[in-house]
């Protein structure tokens, strides 16, 4: 899910000298740079991959079968450019993109924490400082060298144990699909386990005395100013890394050095090997081991906050948080699928998403519960009763369709859905290197209802958990969910494009039997 992952908005990249290339944002969630992403130049669109945690599951073109496989394969769909990538041509209109997300979100994140916290979440307000103020505005709320080495301290720790976790919690090795340079990248399925043990950990630090519970609270601005300027140096690392030392073939450059660096020279990378024999993927990291999991420990840690400032969690923030941590829990408990998508498989290690997982994701992904904390909002047994069932049922469809979708690809198409034989279109197309190979795209189920029926029960669920700050009538405490609804329809507009370039007249296909992008009979 983009929120989980995730996720910014991109658009697919460039492509890459030594094997595959990159491409973009939740949840849900989920995750990813804010703003629709810059329109990748003429020939970047990286390419090949399998299908994203978002997209129907690829599948043949014709009528929709039951049978796991065609009887004779399917010419492949016509191309006239391979599905992946050529080489990019970096015009200054091309490059501005890039150049304002790496610029702008590090400033947004910096203005809406002192916003959320110093405003009243109040858009108004912000704007009148910004007229009177701008830019000395943006300087005086920065804060201090003090404060952020001593915020950093904090996340550190949190890091170490989180590295710590990634190969001594027991799991099973999940191996991720194939990517373009034959390699199969190595996991430790432990994400459930590692979840539970954090929050265990968090709580024992905090009644054993080490810090207070609400840590989090009382270091946010600091800690996210720090964090973007270590995510920023720590993407200049990525990228040199991707150039010279890389871990696998799946890496190389697109020629343009701020393109590189936007979208990331290296597709899996890794570091460790001679301590750990899989190593540590950095991506993984970023975006489940810290980007996820701070988004249950920082919501945790907020409530906690407000129960020592103000005497009690009230139920406004009580049920955000449960919502939340029922949704990252889901997905730990779907993280070897999160592994196979295309947050994973396409989009390589660079601004863009390793930025977006290291500090757009704590900030804006948690935002509405740091509001909540000064802000001791009543919503009523009856009021509090519905938005928790309705966020809790809607994290579970959301779960069920991910399962649907994975269940299918594991066993060929060969399931039953809802009490029937699934659907499903076989589809071929080609790959960079001439090879002709088949996806299965479903067409039952919740994925016969829209071909992104998935996003529909996320922006349910994120509701849920942000509706609470507008009892209070702010307007920045929502900021998460109109990203989160820009982020999912770009996506969606962002896969069709590219699957139907995969595809071709399959695509077609499955278009005509599941005629609805995202809302079943209205969009």
């Amino acid at each position: 899910s983009r929120s989980s992952q995730p996720a910014l908005a991109m658009p697919p990249k460039r492509s890459a000298s030594r094997g595959r290339s990159p491409s973009p944002a939740k949840r849900g969630g989920r995750g990813k740079s804010p703003a629709a992403s810059p329109k990748t130049p003429r020939g970047r669109t990286p390419t090949k991959s399998p299908a994203r945690s978002k997209s129907p599951a690829p599948r043949a073109a014709g009528r929709a079968s039951s049978s796991p496989a065609p009887r004779s394969a399917p010419k492949a769909a016509p191309h006239t450019k391979s599905w992946s990538m050529s080489k990019a041509n970096s015009s200054l209109w091309e490059l501005a993109g890039p150049v304002g997300l790496i610029i702008s979100p590090p400033i947004t994140v910096i203005v809406l924490t002192y916003a959320l916290l110093k405003l009243d979440g109040s858009a108004l307000k912000l704007g009148e400082e910004f007229v009177k103020d701008f830019p000395s505005i943006l300087w005086r709320v920065h804060p201090s060298i003090h404060e952020m080495m001593e915020a950093m301290k904090v996340v550190v720790v949190f890091w170490a144990v989180q590295l710590a976790m990634m190969p001594l919690v027991p799991g099973k090795i999940h191996t991720g699909p194939v990517a373009p340079s034959g390699h199969r990248p190595k996991y430790k399925a432990n994400g459930v386990a590692t979840y539970i043990l954090t929050v265990i950990l968090f709580f024992l630090g905090a009644h054993l005395g080490f810090y207070k519970a609400g840590i989090f609270y009382y270091i946010a601005a600091p800690m996210y100013a720090a964090l973007n300027y270590f995510s920023l140096v720590f993407c200049a690392f990525l990228h040199v890394k991707g150039l010279y030392f890389p871990s696998t073939k799946d890496s190389g450059s697109t020629g343009s050095v701020i393109f590189d660096y936007f979208w990331g020279t290296e597709l899996y990378p890794r570091i460790g090997k001679k301590f750990w024999s899989i190593g540590w993927d950095l991506k993984q990291f970023t975006n489940c081991r810290w980007g996820m999991m701070f988004w249950a420990i920082g919501t945790l840690s907020f409530m906690m906050a407000q129960a020592e400032l103000k005497g009690m969690p009230y139920d406004s923030m009580f049920i955000s948080v449960f919502v939340q941590q029922v949704y990252v829990f889901k997905f730990f408990l779907w993280e070897t699928g999160y592994l196979n998508t295309m947050d994973i498989q396409h989009d390589r290690a660079g601004f863009y998403i390793c930025w977006g997982c290291l500090v757009w994701v704590p900030c804006l992904y948690t935002c509405h519960t740091l509001f909540l904390v000064e802000h001791t909002i009543q919503l009523g047994a009856v009021t509090s009763a519905v938005m928790g069932a309705v966020g809790f049922v809607a994290v579970y469809i959301n779960w069920d369709a991910d399962q649907q979708k994975t269940n299918f690809r594991e066993k060929n198409g060969d399931v039953e859905i809802w009490g029937r034989k699934a659907t499903k279109i076989v589809a071929t197309y080609r790959t960079d290197l001439g090879i002709n190979k088949q996806s299965l795209l479903l067409t039952s189920g919740w994925w016969g209802l829209s071909r992104h029926f998935h996003y529909l029960p996320e922006l349910l669920a994120a509701f849920c958990w942000t509706a609470p700050t507008l009892w209070s009538g702010s307007v920045l405490g929502f900021t998460y969910w109109v990203f989160l609804l820009l982020l999912l329809t770009h996506r969606s507009f962002r896969d069709e494009e590219r699957c139907s370039t995969k595809y071709g007249a399959y695509w077609e296909e499955y278009k005509r039997l599941v005629p609805y992008r995202i809302v079943p009979y209205v969009f």
